[in-house]
Order: structure tokens, then C-alpha cells, then sequence
């Protein structure tokens, strides 16, 4: 191939598949610099000492078309090259990826290009310098890290900002939503960088393939029957992937088409980015879509391909707030200045309580060719509350929960501004959701030996501790969980036995059927089964049901998958180690033999499976590994998963300033308020359910075991009272402002009143009125509407940390 036509040729690929724009044009300068980037691997040698960093930045900044500022462009938020596919998640979230996206596939048309010019494979750090590699970033629209001077503020101090930027003020990205899933181990990736194993199957693995991931779902994962568990109810493990929520999102790639050939990944079965398909014994294929790749790894994590986190990796209850400015805005009911939480204006249950609303797209995927019955997909939070049905209770009863507690807030101190109201109850609902999570949840999933050992007790803020989710807690250990999903979905009457109106359901019955709420009884009859039926147990030989290793559905797909292979193959798409290396992070011993398996184990006959397929030990993925381990004492994990687990849990505890725990984050009082409250409590207070177990975690025989609702303690909000200070009673309360409000500060010694706009207004005026002898020192400001696009909702700015230019 002539350097012309390598240039052409290959530049064609990346303008039409990842960067197209109207027809023939392209929409900013960047598209073209990244274009030169294949016409200098092209024309010169590719090696570290031609591809200086001079030369290309000559080749990619000296265009005439550049002439107009491009360093200022490049801050500006307006997409690279529109997009012509789908997309399911937030704005911010698109772009970043659709920026990483566009760098990887920049690398590999200069990896291609020099392997076609010069016959060899090369790696992404032979043909770029450290220097270079950032300027691709920065073409690409890449976001740079958050400077730390943006967490300045006393509106930091108080309450979180939405996203999780400036948790950690010296580093504010740690933990923050859209960013790059940590390693605790080096990625292993076939080529080195990006390229998953399996990615060629002729490859050798320790002197053999390694087997498909369907052949390991279908030979030793899939059951057709499960046991109960004798100890726990299905709302353990409903709140174990009611919580992953909070903590993990990946999102796939935005491409559904291989870029070189743009062949639909739902149809194609060859192994061409992001098109990763999980083949079959029978010659055919799953459809699989890579993850979406970060734009750049951290520091030190050289150029391997790396993975978002969509959310937040906080248990800061983002799933019912959102993680961005725009959703949170989306999601409050901000006409009404109360507080609360915006609510379904179209149907409620019989008592009068709310479910949440729709979504705000339709006709919605839930209720499409009718069988939603008239109602839509819900919103929340977090976008796959419709998943089933016990992910819609849960969302439910804390969206309840919040408007409660914001009731009686404003009630009882109805000198805050409804801003001042919605901080406070989030700041309560996140603390619970943190107290249920760590007190009441891990100690059942991990054990109390290894909650000692791998978390310990709270010592308080470490500023030093990187809260952010790792690649394979959100990519392998935390899916423990679904090996206790049941094939029936139980739904009880007030008696807690079969309802007969409502009966028990399918798996695939209850999936994307947000219907089924509105319709069918309420939240009612799924969170009693919940609450009174026997979890799924899990056993080396009895992993994943059949329902969702033969016959799962999802809205996007036209064929069933496998939840299983799906696990497998997304571990080895994210590039993670195999199961002998995270033995050996955490500190057990290597599997080296059959028997050291089957002692690990505890089940011969599934040991000798597991290693006839993958013929050496070390070829072993991680999620397999993990979940085949035998339980240890008290827990439903073995040692590999405890030990990922509870370590990513006591980062998230320790590395968390807001932590419920934490100094000046609540009171002694009500510390211990929120300590006497349980996640029973919050079910009596939002639903007609009137007995309940203490611990709805355990399993418990009705009537025996059940308590009253009057028995049940409850959080007093008393002990929220504030009483009006004497400035502010000598001023009055500021007055409202349209599209914006006020918190009081008297970090000055003085009170203040901190004005800040919502989402997609600016504020004109004072940004802050000082309360001086019994006036306020200014007229409260206005917020106008501005026109954002979608980089700017990502900047970490939101209502508590706005610092809008004082215009006045």
C-alpha cells in the first residue's frame, strides 16, 4: 500500500465510522488534525525518534485552519463530529466516551497503518512519545484532570457535589463519575494494550486455548434448579444489586459497528473493535460490545486500554439522585420549591403514595406494542431501575422516603430555603444508605472474620485513600450476586402467602415491566416476597439458573444471552488477570494442581471440570475462580471474593470525606438517630406493609419473627431542629429567586446568604448577601436561562458549587 493511499484509505475509515459529520464536511478543525496523524505514520519511519514530538505537533497544529484559536476551542464542550448512533446514557457521559473512543481508534489506525507499511506489529508507545500521546488527548477532547483549585469553597464543606468531583480536594477526580475504573493489578491484555484474551483463538495460554466462554457457562455454570437459603430473604440479594448500582456503571461502546468494516456487531461474529462476539460450539455467535475506553490511564498505568465508571463510586445514593447537574435537575420537583423529589403525575396507589416518574422519551422500550399497558419506563436516578421488579421497589421507597423526610424537615425548620431541604434529607438518605450498606449488608455477604480482617473499624477520613471503584470488584467480584438470582419471582398477599390476583412470575415476566407496579397491586406484593422468601443459595454445582443462562432478554438484543459467558467474556474484554494472580493479591495460596482446586473448591467433580477446560490453573477468569470458592464461616463468599470485596468497601468508607461517620458530616445525636433506623423502618414508612422482620436481611417465617410496625424504631427528625438564628431573625429570610436559591453560611462569623442558579441558568448579581444591621448588603440575584451543551454538565460546578461570575 502506497503512503496515499495508506493515509486515505485508512483516514476514510475513522471519518465515517467515528467522527461523521454532514455530508462530506467536517464539524471542527480537531477531525482534520487527527486525519494527519495516519499521514505521519504513512510517510515517515515509525519509530520514537521520527515521531518526535516537534514533528507532530507540526503535523497536527500548523494548519491554517487553526488560525483562530484552537487551544480555547479545545475547552469549549461542543461534540467533536456528531454521532449518529443511540445513545442510553447522560449526555457527559457520551461525550467522554465518544472522546475515548476517538482516541483509541486513533492509535489503532496508527498501529495499523505502520503494521501494513512495515510488516510488524507495533505497539501504541513505539509510535508515540509521552508528549504526543497527550496531544492526541487533547485532540481527541479528552477531559483533563479537575485542578484542585476548583474545590475551593465553604459550599464544599457542607454537603457533596452530584458528580463526586472534589470528595478528595487534592484529588478531585478520586471517585468521581466518568472516570477511569482503578487497577489493582496491571491489566493483561494479549497485545500488551488493548486487545482482550480470546481476541485471536489460535493463541496459547500457558501451552492451550482458552475455552469459550459459552462452553464454561453451559458445562459448569448453568443449573437447572437452585436451593433456598436457609438463613437470608431475596432482599439480600435485591439490595446487593440495588447498591452495585450506586457504585458502578460501565458503559459499552457508543459504536454498534466495527469501525474498519462497518459491520453491525449484532450480527457480525468476527473479533473486530468493538465488536467482541461470544462464539459458540456451533460456529455462531453471541453479539458482545467492548466496553467504552477511557481516553487516558492514570499515571503509572502505562498504555493500557482502561475502563469508565459512568456514576460516582461513592455510596452517596446517586441512584436516586443522579450523578450529574443535569439529571439531578431532571429529577427534582423544583417548581414546587419544597424540596422534594419530582413524582408520577399520572398514577399513584390506593393510599396515595407516589411512584416515580416517567421517563421523559416516549413511547418508552417498558411500553412498547402495548404490553406496558399504557404506562412508560420509570426514571431515576440511575438508568436501569426497570430492570425488574425489585429494583423499581427499591427506587420507590426511597424516592418516598426522601419527600417524606423533606416534609417534616421543612416542617419543623421552615426558615430553610427548599434547597437547604434537599440537602439535608439527601444528606440523610445517603447516610442510610451507607449505615444499611456496611452494618446490615457486607457482614452477611463477606462474613464477620473477613469484615474484621479486610475493613475493620472506622478511623475516620484518609485523604490519602483513592475512593474509586476498581476494575474488578465492578467487573467480577461483585457479581457474586448473580448466582443467587431465583428463576420465580415470589409476590404475597397481606397474609405473605401466594397472592392469587397477583401470582408468582417468571424471571422474563418481570423484567422491564414497570406495569407490573402500577397495575398489578402496587409495590406491595413483590416487596413482601422480598422480605419473606428464602434467597437463592449458591453452590460450587449449582451457580446460574437457566433463565438467564439460556433464555435472557434485554430490550437492545433480538436473540437470548447468556449472563454467564457475558461475565466471562466482559472480564477478559477489561483486560483483567486471572484468578491465580488475585489469589495472590490477596495473599491465599496459588492453585497449582487439581487437588489444590478441589481442596479450594470443596467439590471434586466441578474442580476436574473447571480444569479439563481450562488446562492450566493460571488460565482460570476471575469471576469463575471466585465463584466456585467455598463459603467461608457465616458468609456467602469464599475468600478470593471477601477479599476484593471488603476491600473495595473499606476504600470507599475510609476515602470518603461525607462519610455518615465522619467528623462535622452529623451531630451526636443524630448519629445515633441513624443508627437506631433500618431499612425494615423505611418499608413501614413508605408502604402498607404493617409487619415486619428487624432484619428484612433474614430470613423469617411468617407470623413468627415479624414485629409491628409500631415496634420498629424510627428516626427522629427532632434532632434536625434548628432554631433561627438572630441575624436572620433581624433580617428575615431572603427572598426567592426564580430558577435558583440560597444556602445560609456563616463561615464569615456573619450570616450569609450563598445564592447559586440551577442547572442551565446563570446567575446575574451578588453571588452572596451578608445579613449587616438587620438588611441584607444585597438585593438577591437573577438566573437567566444559558444554552449548555453536554461537556459543560459535566463540569463539576452544580448548585453547591456554582461560583458564576459576579455580573453586576
Amino acid at each position: 500500500m502506497s503512503p496515499s493511499c495508506c493515509s486515505s484509505c485508512l483516514w476514510s475509515h475513522i471519518k465515517t465510522r467515528l467522527l461523521p459529520g454532514r455530508r462530506g464536511a467536517m464539524k471542527t478543525k480537531k477531525c482534520f488534525h487527527l486525519s494527519l496523524l495516519v499521514m505521519l505514520v504513512c510517510v515517515v519511519p515509525p519509530t520514537p525518534s521520527t515521531l518526535s514530538s516537534s514533528s507532530l505537533r507540526d503535523f497536527l497544529v500548523s494548519s491554517p485552519q487553526d488560525a483562530d484559536g484552537a487551544s480555547s476551542q479545545r475547552r469549549r464542550a461542543a461534540p467533536l463530529c456528531s454521532h449518529g448512533f443511540r445513545f442510553h446514557f447522560q449526555p457527559q457521559t457520551q461525550e467522554i466516551s465518544r472522546s475515548g473512543e476517538i482516541f483509541h481508534a486513533a492509535l489503532q489506525i496508527l498501529k495499523n497503518a505502520a503494521k501494513q507499511k512495515y510488516n510488524r506489529n507495533f505497539t501504541a508507545s513505539e509510535l508515540l512519545s509521552q508528549e504526543n500521546l497527550e496531544l492526541l488527548a487533547e485532540l481527541s477532547q479528552c477531559p483533563t484532570e479537575t485542578d484542585p483549585a476548583v474545590c475551593e469553597g465553604s459550599h464544599h464543606d457542607k454537603y457533596r457535589s452530584i458528580s463526586g468531583v472534589c470528595n478528595n480536594r487534592q484529588n478531585p477526580d478520586w471517585g468521581a463519575a466518568n472516570t477511569a475504573l482503578v487497577r489493582w493489578l496491571p491489566a493483561e491484555y494479549e497485545d500488551g494494550e488493548e486487545e482482550p484474551r480470546g481476541w485471536d483463538p489460535q493463541r496459547l495460554h500457558h501451552g492451550s486455548q482458552l475455552p469459550l466462554p459459552r462452553r464454561v457457562s453451559r458445562e459448569v455454570v448453568r443449573t437447572s434448579c437452585k436451593d433456598a437459603d436457609a438463613a437470608y430473604s431475596q432482599l439480600l440479594a435485591d439490595w446487593g444489586q440495588y447498591i452495585d448500582h450506586d457504585v458502578t456503571l460501565t458503559p459499552q461502546s457508543l459504536s454498534g459497528a466495527a469501525s474498519w468494516t462497518q459491520r453491525d456487531c449484532r450480527t457480525s461474529c468476527e473479533n473486530l473493535h468493538p465488536c467482541f462476539p461470544i462464539q459458540t460450539q456451533d460456529s455462531l455467535c453471541m453479539p458482545f460490545q467492548r466496553s467504552t475506553p477511557a481516553c487516558c490511564s492514570r499515571a503509572g498505568s502505562g498504555m493500557q486500554r482502561q475502563q469508565l465508571n459512568a456514576v460516582s463510586s461513592f455510596i452517596d445514593a446517586s441512584l436516586v439522585y443522579g450523578h450529574t447537574p443535569q439529571l439531578q435537575s431532571d429529577l427534582r420537583d423544583l417548581s414546587g420549591r419544597s424540596g422534594k423529589l419530582a413524582v408520577n403525575g399520572r398514577f399513584q396507589d390506593r393510599q396515595g403514595r407516589p411512584y416515580l416518574p416517567f421517563v421523559a422519551e416516549t413511547p418508552s422500550a417498558c411500553g412498547a406494542a402495548g404490553r406496558g399497558r399504557g404506562v412508560e419506563c420509570f426514571r431515576a436516578g440511575e438508568a436501569r431501575v426497570n430492570e425488574g421488579l425489585p429494583l423499581i421497589v427499591l427506587h420507590t421507597l426511597w424516592l418516598r422516603e426522601h419527600n417524606r423526610l423533606a416534609d417534616t424537615l421543612k416542617l419543623i425548620n421552615q426558615h430553610w430555603s427548599p434547597e437547604a431541604v434537599f440537602q439535608e434529607a439527601r444528606k440523610i438518605v445517603g447516610a442510610l444508605h451507607q449505615i444499611i450498606t456496611m452494618r446490615d449488608y457486607i457482614p452477611k455477604v463477606i462474613g464477620a472474620e473477613s469484615f474484621e480482617r479486610h475493613i475493620g473499624p472506622y478511623g475516620g477520613y484518609d485523604p490519602t485513600v483513592d475512593s474509586s471503584a476498581s476494575n474488578v470488584f465492578a467487573t467480577a467480584a461483585f457479581r457474586f450476586g448473580h448466582a443467587t438470582i431465583p428463576p420465580i419471582l415470589s409476590r404475597l398477599n397481606e397474609s405473605f402467602q401466594e397472592d392469587r390476583r397477583f401470582p408468582h412470575l417468571r424471571l422474563q415476566q418481570a423484567l422491564f415491566s414497570p406495569w407490573r407496579i402500577v397495575k398489578e397491586g402496587g409495590i406491595e406484593p413483590t416487596l413482601r416476597g422480598m422480605v419473606a422468601t428464602a434467597a437463592a443459595v449458591a453452590a460450587p454445582d449449582s451457580l446460574l439458573v437457566e433463565e438467564v443462562t439460556e433464555s435472557l432478554l434485554v430490550l437492545d438484543s433480538q436473540q437470548n444471552l447468556d449472563l454467564a459467558a457475558l461475565n466471562l467474556q466482559r472480564g477478559r474484554d477489561h483486560g483483567l488477570p486471572g484468578y491465580n494472580d488475585w489469589r495472590g493479591f490477596c495473599g491465599l495460596k496459588r492453585i497449582a494442581t487439581l487437588d489444590d482446586l478441589a481442596e479450594v473448591v470443596r467439590d471434586r467433580r466441578v474442580a476436574e471440570k473447571i480444569l479439563h477446560l481450562y488446562q492450566h490453573p493460571d488460565n482460570i477468569d476471575v469471576w469463575l475462580g471466585g465463584l466456585v470458592e467455598n463459603f467461608l464461616p457465616g458468609s456467602r463468599t469464599g475468600p478470593l471474593f471477601a477479599c476484593l470485596i471488603g476491600k473495595q468497601m473499606k476504600l470507599l468508607r475510609d476515602g470518603d470525606r461525607f462519610w455518615w461517620e465522619a467528623d462535622g458530616m452529623f451531630t451526636q445525636q443524630q448519629r445515633e438517630q441513624l443508627w437506631k433506623t433500618s431499612l425494615s423502618r423505611i418499608i413501614c414508612e413508605n408502604s402498607d406493609i404493617q409487619e415486619i422482620p428487624a432484619d428484612p436481611f433474614r430470613l423469617t417465617r411468617y407470623p413468627d419473627g415479624f414485629l409491628p410496625c409500631s415496634a420498629v424504631p424510627a428516626l427522629s427528625l427532632e434532632a434536625w431542629r434548628d432554631e433561627p438564628s438572630l441575624g436572620l431573625r433581624l433580617c428575615g429570610s431572603p427572598r426567592p429567586v426564580d430558577n435558583g436559591d440560597f444556602l445560609f453560611s456563616s463561615r464569615s462569623g456573619k450570616l450569609t446568604a450563598l445564592y447559586a442558579c440551577f442547572h442551565g441558568f446563570q446567575l446575574e448579581g451578588a453571588a452572596e448577601a451578608v445579613c449587616e444591621g438587620g438588611v441584607w448588603s444585597a438585593d438577591p440575584p437573577c438566573c437567566s436561562e444559558t444554552r449548555l451543551v453536554a461537556r459543560d454538565a459535566a463540569d463539576p460546578q452544580t448548585f453547591l458549587d456554582s461560583n458564576q461570575t459576579n455580573k453586576t
